[in-house]
């Protein structure tokens, strides 16, 4: 029998999260602090197996929900953006930003530190390629051969990143 693909889409209401962050235009210039209602869409391109079917994608639906609720709720910071610095002390994370000259504290539970050069739409995606490929690693029977992810902050307005199987 010949291989066949298919791309499955995942854009489920529970695939999104509430999140303040600011963006980083340069070492002494970021937006203000503000929120959006971030929404998750994916896209996996995978072997369409004798019985008609690709994967259990409720597996992924499941796995992408728990990425997104790891973010709701919370202040996300770029942890690796050269213009800000991290102070942490028993209670408090401060964000430095301006060589210095603001000061921004937050209490631990209100803030996620992401390993991300900036908190936007096109990083936010690439976040979570990165943890859906991990989890794809663990799953080889599942014959994916692509993934791309979109991340919204409102209707009309995404980020992108790709894997594809090499």
């Amino acid at each position: 029998m010949e291989k066949r693909l298919t791309k499955i889409e995942l854009f489920k209401e529970r695939m999104g999260f509430s999140a303040g962050h600011f963006t980083i235009f340069s070492e002494t210039e970021r937006e203000n602090l503000h929120g959006h209602r971030f929404s998750v869409y994916v896209a996996i391109e995978a072997e369409v197996l004798e019985n008609g079917m690709t994967f259990d994608y409720g597996n992924y639906k499941k796995a992408i929900i728990e990425l997104c609720d790891s973010l709701d709720e919370v202040v996300l910071i770029a942890a690796d953006n050269p213009a800000i610095k991290i102070e942490e002390t028993k209670d408090y994370i401060y964000i430095l930003f301006d060589h210095g000259k603001e000061k921004i504290p937050f209490l631990r539970r209100d803030i996620k530190l992401l390993s991300l050069r900036n908190i936007t739409v096109e990083e936010l995606s690439y976040w979570f390629l990165q943890n859906l490929i991990t989890y794809i690693e663990t799953r080889p029977q599942d014959c994916i051969y692509s993934i791309e992810v979109k991340v919204f902050s409102g209707l009309g307005q995404s980020g992108s990143s790709f894997w594809k199987k090499s």
